[in-house]
C-alpha cells in the first residue's frame, strides 16, 4: 500500500516540473516567417555576358535588393524601383541576393557562370 503513494507522488512531482511556468526553460512560439509573394528572379543562373537579371513580385513594390558573396561579405545595396537589377559589376560565381520589399525579407541564390 505504501508504494502506490510513493507512486503517485512521484507522478506529481514530475507533472509539476513539466507544467508550466515550473520549468527552467520554456519555448517561445516563433512568429511565422512571411514571404515575399511571388518573388520571382530570372533568368538563374546567369551567363556572364548578361547585363540585368529581372526581380519581379506579385505586389511589384519598391525592392531593396544586398548582394553578399559566399563568404556573408556584402558587396552592394542597392533600391530597385523598376524590375531590372544591374549584375554586370558581379563577376562569374555564386551570390546570395536578400531583398526586402515592405519590411518584409527573403534570400535568395543567384549563380553567373
Amino acid at each position: 500500500m505504501q508504494k502506490n503513494y510513493v507512486v503517485t507522488l512521484i507522478v506529481l512531482f514530475l507533472f509539476l516540473i513539466s507544467a508550466p511556468g515550473f520549468s527552467q526553460t520554456t519555448a517561445t512560439k516563433l512568429p511565422q516567417q512571411e514571404h515575399i509573394e511571388g518573388l520571382s528572379i530570372y533568368p538563374n543562373p546567369v551567363s556572364n555576358g548578361k547585363q540585368y537579371i529581372y526581380i519581379t513580385s506579385k505586389r511589384g513594390l519598391n525592392k531593396t535588393i544586398a548582394v553578399y558573396n559566399v563568404l556573408g561579405k556584402q558587396i552592394s545595396s542597392t533600391l530597385l524601383t523598376g524590375k531590372e537589377f544591374n549584375i554586370s559589376q558581379l563577376s562569374t560565381g555564386v551570390y546570395i541576393l536578400k531583398i526586402t520589399e515592405n519590411n518584409t525579407s527573403e534570400t535568395r541564390k543567384l549563380v553567373i557562370k
